[in-house]
Formats: structure tokens, sequence, C-alpha cells
């Protein structure tokens, strides 16, 4: 059976990782186990009414067979999982969605615009709910009867927002996925400053490549813990589960109270597709190839912005922020005619927001000077654009191709420009 959950933290607190982990335990506790990695899945991150992440959970619950494996660890005993299981009973399904309601219920603050739901389906919802959530956005309508169809059980508290998150994680296909491993405080020191030893990150960083976005080295800042007072101590991204179970004993930090590995779909990138600019909408998120149309503009605060036309004609106006760093850095220095891949996301004034660029092909930078003239050693000046040059002085004239190019500015080099660390977002797809 598949549980989903979403919706069950505000800007004010809560955790919906940390309501998981209790559905975990509780799991645990009916003598249930768990099929595979519990699921941390971020969706569309352009949604207006999102909480910071845009992230839901979904587990899997059944009768394990084969070799299980340490997922967690909650209240001092290990967390399994198996690769495989039998299917829950009738009973043992109820059972399991009380449980698990109940502590959404009791995870869940009770805040203007939380909505805590619940989702259980005995098999995964279609890949095309969660293309859907991840790119677009979708009616808490369609998600219904699509439950209704699915005869999926659901429970919802307030609205019925949260029934799309939690949804849209049980219909993950979960191919492309990354590891992120959340280790907890105890509860008494919630609210209270965190301490993790920076130095430590740093070190399991280098001890492990597999590691991405723990820190910043051009912003100096640790990336692994947050920065509310919630109850997450830190957190362990990587590309290989093995590799975060290694660095949590390699961090030293304020006691952990437990910690869950999650399979996630940070750093896939599976937000962006591939549209030209008239296919473009407002809150999709897309990668887009075109031209550099017009020079760049050095904007206040340090963001810069520059015009691109598409192979259609059509133009994008496309904005970099100044917290990214990299990236209003190399649009200062693109010129008409450099041909770039971009992406991001369409705001409503038609403004695309940054999220990286690669560099196909640079424009000529060179620029054509006038010659001077042997007979009187004046410049001579332009007679127009393929005319030729013609000497102030004596007046004579020079063909065109008698003019000279200097260097000029040199071009970046090609190839793809990240925002620093900090300011990427967590389903960005991943570089250095």
């Amino acid at each position: 059976m598949l549980l989903g959950i979403d919706d069950t933290d505000s800007p004010e607190g809560g955790c919906t990782t940390w309501v998981l982990s209790e559905v975990v335990r509780r799991t645990r506790e009916l003598g249930l186990d768990l099929i595979g990695e519990p699921r941390l899945v971020r969706l569309n991150p352009n949604i207006a009414w999102k909480t910071r992440g845009n992230a839901a959970l979904a587990l899997r619950a059944g009768h394990g067979s084969g070799v299980p494996r340490a997922v967690g660890e909650i209240g001092g005993a290990p967390v399994l999982a198996f690769d495989r299981g039998r299917p829950l009973r009738p009973r043992e399904q109820a059972d399991l969605v009380e449980a698990a309601w109940e502590a959404v219920l009791e995870g869940a603050p009770r805040a203007p615009g939380t909505d805590p739901a619940l989702v259980a389906v005995p098999r995964p919802l279609p890949a095309s709910l969660y293309w859907s959530a991840v790119r677009d956005v979708v009616t808490v309508p369609a998600v219904l009867a699509l439950l209704r169809r699915e005869r999926a059980t659901f429970r919802t508290r307030g609205g019925r927002r949260g029934l799309v998150g939690a949804a849209a994680a049980v219909a993950w296909p979960g191919r492309r996925r990354t590891w992120e491993l959340l280790a907890y405080r105890r509860r008494d020191l919630w609210g209270t400053p965190r301490y993790v030893d920076a130095g430590s990150v740093r070190d399991a960083e280098r001890a492990e490549p597999s590691l991405f976005l723990c820190q910043d080295p051009r912003t100096r800042r640790l990336l692994v813990a947050p920065h509310t007072p919630c109850p997450i101590l830190f957190g362990l991204r990587a590309r290989e589960a093995g590799a975060a179970r290694r660095a949590l004993g390699r961090v030293r930090s304020e006691p952990i109270e437990r910690w869950v590995l999650y399979r996630t779909n940070q750093g896939t990138g599976d937000h962006l597709a591939r549209h030209p600019i008239s296919a473009l909408a407002a809150g999709r998120s897309a990668f887009v190839l075109g031209a550099v149309a017009g020079p760049a503009v050095a904007l206040r605060g340090g963001h810069a912005r520059f015009p691109l036309r598409d192979a259609a004609g059509d133009r994008l106006s496309c904005l970099a922020f100044e917290p990214t760093k990299t990236l209003p850095a190399l649009v200062r220095r693109l010129v008409p005619g450099d041909r770039l891949e971009v992406w991001g996301s369409l705001r409503r004034r038609r403004s695309f927001h940054l999220e990286g660029i690669r560099l196909v092909s640079a424009a000529d930078r060179r620029r054509w000077l006038p010659p001077r003239c042997p007979g009187c050693a004046r410049t001579a000046g332009s007679m127009g654009r393929g005319r030729g040059w013609r000497c102030p002085g004596c007046r004579r004239r020079f063909p065109p191709e008698a003019g000279r190019r200097d260097g000029g500015p040199p071009a970046p080099s090609l190839g793809v420009y990240h925002p620093t660390r900090s300011a990427r977002r967590h389903l960005a797809p991943l570089g250095d």
C-alpha cells in the first residue's frame, strides 16, 4: 500500500518530513514493513501558495521479503526497508490509514493556509499526474476525480489542496532520483540555535564526492542546516544512498534524535521541459534555445537583463538575479549573436527568471577600426556600411577591407553556468 501526505507545514512551523517519520514509526509499531525508501518529492517551484521547497512525502508499506537494509533510526531502533514484499490485508490497510492520519493531524499546525491531506492507494497512481504537478498547475477537482476512479482512500482537514501534492508524491515514478538523509533534533531543542560543525560537513563532502549542495564556498554558507525553527537538524544530499549514510557518521553536531533516508527527485531538473518561447506560460519552467537579440542591461542591485530570440523569431526578456552570482556576471558579458540555452521560469510580466545558462557558441567580438591614411596620417572615416572609408584630410578613399580589426573583449568560455550553490532550487539540474 502506498501512502502520500502533504501540506502539514506552514511558514509559522511544522515539518512534513517529520510527520512522515512519525508515520514510519507507527508503521513499524503495527508490525508492517517499508518497501523501498520513503520518498521526498519536490513539485512545481512556481506555485504561488507553496511553502518553501514545495515538498510532498510518500512511503510504501507491506510485508517485506528478502534481505532488508537500514534506511533510518527512530527511538534507538533501526528502520528497515525491503526491495519486495507482499501486500497488506484489508484490516491492515485500514489500521495503517488510521494510524497515519492520526500522525498527520498531530503534526500539522492549525494555521491559515495549512490543509493537511493523506492519500492511500494499493498501487501507484499514473505517472502523468506527477509530471503535471512538477511542471504545471493541477486542480483539486482533477485530482479528486482521479482518486475516485482509482478507488483511493483519502483524508483532509480544512481545504483539499493538500491532496494534489499527496497524490503526486504517490505517482512519482522515482527512476531519476537522488537521496537525502535528514537528521532530526530532540524535541526539547526545537526553536533553539542549531549546532552543526561546518568543518566536519566540509570533511564529509571531501570524503564522499557523491554528496552535493552541502556548503557554498563562494558565500561560505552551510547549506545542510535550515534556518527555521523546524525539527530538522541537517540534511545530506547525495547521488548515492550509501554516501549519505556513510557521511552521517562524519558530521559533528548536537545529539540526533532520529534520522531517515529519503529517495528524492532533487537535482533531477524534472520541473523543466523544452519549449519554444511561444509555448511558455506563467508558472511554467522550461529550457529555451535561442540567440541574444540585443545588448545586456545592468540593473540596480546587481541584477542583469537581456533579450533572447528563438528560431521562430519570438523574443523573451531574461532576468538574472544578483544572488545567483555567476549568472548576472555572465549576462553582462553577452553580446548580440551569442547562442544560448537558458532554463528558468516565466513570471506574469513576461519576465523569464534564469536558473542556468549554457553558452552554445559565442559571436565574433572583434571590432572594425578605420585605416590610417598613408598620405596625411589621419584616421579615415566610414562612408557607410559596406562602402569603405575616406580620409577627412586628403579625401582619399579606401575599400572596406582596408579596415583593421582589433581583438575586442574576450568571449566567455563555452559551457554551462549554474547559480552559486546557495541560490539553486531543490529541483535544479546538478552541476559544480
